[in-house]
């Protein structure tokens, strides 16, 4: 048997249709729901946590927690190892123009 756990249970787990260890026979059927969970609570949720599937050191799966920066007011912001003056969120690239 494999258990799907979540980390911790937030408001929104707490009211939804979701429930905490939810058992299957196989490894596959608990690795589709946990991700497939995972993925629905980041979309169908008020967005303050982030939610992933993880493989656990034995026969179950985590769907851990995390604050989401963005829902807390953090701008996440891209640094470049290599010196480069980027500031977007998307991209690395220098925001410098060649004077070609």
């Amino acid at each position: 048997m494999y258990t799907v756990q979540m980390e911790k249970e937030c408001g929104c787990f707490k009211k939804s249709e979701y429930t905490n260890n939810v058992t299957f026979e196989t490894q596959q059927d608990a690795y589709k729901y946990a991700t497939t969970v995972a993925e629905l609570m980041n979309e169908e949720f008020c967005g303050t946590h982030n939610f992933s599937a993880h493989r656990g050191d034995g026969d179950y799966f985590l769907i851990t927690v995390a604050i989401n920066p963005e829902a807390v007011g953090i701008t996440p912001h891209v640094s470049c190892d290599v010196g480069c003056s980027a500031t977007d969120k998307w991209s690395l690239e220098s925001n410098i123009k060649s004077d070609k």
